[in-house]
Protein backbone atom coordinates (compact mmCIF):
# COMPACT_ATOMS: atom_id res chain seq x y z
CA UNK A 1 0.00 0.00 0.00
CA UNK A 2 1.18 3.62 -0.51
CA UNK A 3 2.64 5.40 2.29
CA UNK A 4 0.49 8.59 2.95
CA UNK A 5 1.52 12.21 4.00
CA UNK A 6 0.29 13.99 6.90
CA UNK A 7 -1.49 16.71 4.68
CA UNK A 8 -3.08 13.82 2.01
CA UNK A 9 -4.65 12.37 5.59
CA UNK A 10 -5.66 15.78 6.18
CA UNK A 11 -7.84 15.99 3.38
CA UNK A 12 -9.92 13.07 4.85
CA UNK A 13 -12.89 14.77 6.79
CA UNK A 14 -13.82 12.20 9.07
CA UNK A 15 -16.13 13.18 11.73
CA UNK A 16 -18.78 11.55 14.78
CA UNK A 17 -22.10 11.98 13.75
CA UNK A 18 -25.46 10.71 15.62
CA UNK A 19 -28.27 7.98 13.15
CA UNK A 20 -31.14 9.64 13.63
CA UNK A 21 -33.19 7.23 11.44
CA UNK A 22 -32.40 3.98 9.43
CA UNK A 23 -34.57 2.00 6.86
CA UNK A 24 -33.65 -1.30 4.91
CA UNK A 25 -32.26 -0.78 1.49
CA UNK A 26 -34.13 -3.97 0.07
CA UNK A 27 -33.25 -2.31 -3.93
CA UNK A 28 -29.21 -2.55 -2.91
CA UNK A 29 -27.36 -4.95 -5.13
CA UNK A 30 -25.48 -6.07 -1.67
CA UNK A 31 -27.71 -6.45 1.68
CA UNK A 32 -27.49 -2.71 3.23
CA UNK A 33 -29.08 -0.23 5.46
CA UNK A 34 -30.12 3.07 4.69
CA UNK A 35 -28.68 5.78 7.11
CA UNK A 36 -29.12 9.43 7.85
CA UNK A 37 -26.56 10.58 10.09
CA UNK A 38 -26.49 13.96 12.08
CA UNK A 39 -22.72 15.39 11.44
CA UNK A 40 -23.63 18.70 13.83
CA UNK A 41 -24.49 22.10 13.25
CA UNK A 42 -21.68 22.84 10.43
CA UNK A 43 -22.28 19.83 8.15
CA UNK A 44 -25.69 19.12 9.39
CA UNK A 45 -27.42 15.48 8.29
CA UNK A 46 -25.88 13.19 5.28
CA UNK A 47 -27.25 10.11 4.12
CA UNK A 48 -25.29 7.10 3.86
CA UNK A 49 -25.77 3.35 2.19
CA UNK A 50 -24.12 0.81 4.64
CA UNK A 51 -23.21 -2.77 3.88
CA UNK A 52 -23.56 -3.71 7.71
CA UNK A 53 -26.88 -5.76 7.80
CA UNK A 54 -24.56 -8.92 9.54
CA UNK A 55 -24.32 -7.43 13.25
CA UNK A 56 -27.46 -4.27 12.73
CA UNK A 57 -30.92 -4.15 12.25
CA UNK A 58 -32.53 -0.71 11.28
CA UNK A 59 -34.23 -0.56 14.53
CA UNK A 60 -31.23 -0.71 16.45
CA UNK A 61 -28.78 2.11 15.06
CA UNK A 62 -31.15 5.03 15.64
CA UNK A 63 -29.38 6.84 18.80
CA UNK A 64 -26.27 5.52 18.18
CA UNK A 65 -22.74 7.14 17.60
CA UNK A 66 -20.65 6.34 14.41
CA UNK A 67 -17.66 7.94 12.26
CA UNK A 68 -18.22 8.65 8.77
CA UNK A 69 -15.92 10.75 6.03
CA UNK A 70 -18.32 13.42 5.09
CA UNK A 71 -16.01 15.38 2.30
CA UNK A 72 -16.78 12.42 -0.88
CA UNK A 73 -18.27 13.52 -3.66
CA UNK A 74 -22.18 12.13 -3.93
CA UNK A 75 -22.36 8.66 -5.13
CA UNK A 76 -25.44 6.97 -6.72
CA UNK A 77 -26.39 3.67 -5.03
CA UNK A 78 -29.40 2.30 -6.90
CA UNK A 79 -32.23 4.46 -6.40
CA UNK A 80 -30.87 6.21 -3.25
CA UNK A 81 -27.74 9.09 -2.98
CA UNK A 82 -25.03 8.40 -0.37
CA UNK A 83 -23.65 11.52 0.87
CA UNK A 84 -21.09 10.05 2.86
CA UNK A 85 -19.32 6.80 3.80
CA UNK A 86 -19.84 4.89 7.19
CA UNK A 87 -16.65 3.78 8.68
CA UNK A 88 -16.07 0.25 9.92
CA UNK A 89 -14.16 -2.69 10.11
CA UNK A 90 -14.27 -6.29 9.17
CA UNK A 91 -14.69 -9.08 11.90
CA UNK A 92 -13.13 -13.17 11.39
CA UNK A 93 -15.82 -13.70 9.14
CA UNK A 94 -16.12 -10.91 7.23
CA UNK A 95 -18.92 -8.70 8.37
CA UNK A 96 -18.48 -5.02 8.97
CA UNK A 97 -18.41 -3.76 12.34
CA UNK A 98 -19.03 0.01 12.71
CA UNK A 99 -15.91 2.65 13.94
CA UNK A 100 -17.71 4.33 16.45
CA UNK A 101 -15.49 6.67 19.25
CA UNK A 102 -15.46 5.22 22.85
CA UNK A 103 -16.61 8.14 25.29
CA UNK A 104 -19.18 10.64 24.47
CA UNK A 105 -18.41 13.09 21.77
CA UNK A 106 -20.45 15.83 20.40
CA UNK A 107 -21.79 15.30 16.65
CA UNK A 108 -19.30 16.96 14.20
CA UNK A 109 -16.24 16.54 16.11
CA UNK A 110 -13.39 15.86 13.64
CA UNK A 111 -10.81 12.73 13.73
CA UNK A 112 -7.05 13.97 14.68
Amino acid sequence: MAEVTFDDFMKVDIRVGTVVKAEPFPEARQPAIKLWVDYGAEIGIKKSSAQITDHYEPATLVGKKIMGVVNFPPRQIGPFMSEALVLGFTDAQNAVVLAVPDKETPDGARLC
